[in-house]
């Protein structure tokens, strides 16, 4: 149970809609495996790209948060933010958390959050960090006001299955801000990130082929904007509403998989 204001936000299986699109457990076993099994050294494999890029793309990622976050006091009357981080890993995006938010985080790596844990606790982060799979998020609709993934919808086994989780727990006036790698412009060199992608998965988790801002409208969410913050727009950051969720009606024809 998290607390905020005067409700109260559960941690709790939910039942799944009769139309919801079963989840890939032996997918999703495997993913959670191989994080389990990086976690030890998965801030030192990403230490030379977190300098150079990733530490400044999350500062971008933050001030759009912070951004949104600080206009709902006004507008909605908004007291105390709920914030979401779907995919946490080690906790790299901790010290740029708002002071004045209800904070949860979730990984589907238990070996993961058992460092952000430790990284919480050192940056005195009062944050609820619990197991649990982007896919089937265990809270209740529109329980958040802002939702944050970085680098995460690569290694989602179901991208679009777990986009549809955010557009559902966040609430009407929510912002989903996502910085994300994903396939290149170029048909050329994205056909060379398609023969590489299995190489990719095997050695780092992620795909390096996929339509992120696409699934997002697939999702069912409204892309409010897209940043290009690379070269061939191979990383973005998206900025997404809380959609009528009615952008999964055909999700039978066009849902991803890979």
């Amino acid at each position: 149970m998290i607390m905020g204001g005067s409700k109260r936000v559960r941690a709790e299986p939910r039942t799944p809609k009769a139309d919801e699109i079963p989840i890939d457990v032996e997918a999703t076993g495997v993913t959670r495996a191989r994080y389990d099994r990086v976690a030890p050294l998965y801030d030192f494999y990403e230490g030379l790209m977190e300098a150079l890029f990733f530490r400044s793309w999350r500062r971008l990622v933050w001030e759009v948060v912070k951004e949104h976050l600080r206009r709902l006091a006004p507008a909605e009357g908004v007291v105390k933010p709920r914030l979401l981080e779907v995919g946490v890993g080690t906790g790299k995006n901790l010290p740029h958390y708002p002071e004045s938010v209800e904070a949860v985080a979730i990984d589907i790596s238990e070996k993961m959050l058992e460092r952000a844990r430790k990284r919480a606790q050192k940056l005195k982060k009062p944050v609820a960090l619990l197991p649990m799979d982007a896919q089937a998020l265990a809270f209740p609709d529109e329980a958040f006001d802002a939702v944050v993934a970085t680098f995460v919808f690569c290694s989602v086994p179901d991208p679009v299955l777990g986009l549809r989780e955010i557009n559902r727990v966040l609430k009407p006036h929510g912002r989903a801000v996502l910085l994300e790698h994903m396939r290149p412009r170029s048909e050329r060199l994205g056909k060379i990130f398609d023969l590489f992608n299995p190489i990719a998965v095997r050695l780092t988790g992620a795909n390096i082929n996929r339509r992120t801002a696409e699934n997002v409208q697939k999702a069912g969410l409204e892309i409010e904007s897209v940043r290009d913050l690379s070269a061939q727009g191979i990383v973005k950051l998206i900025v997404a509403r809380k959609g009528p969720d009615e952008g999964a009606s055909d999700k039978e024809a066009e849902h991803e998989r890979s």
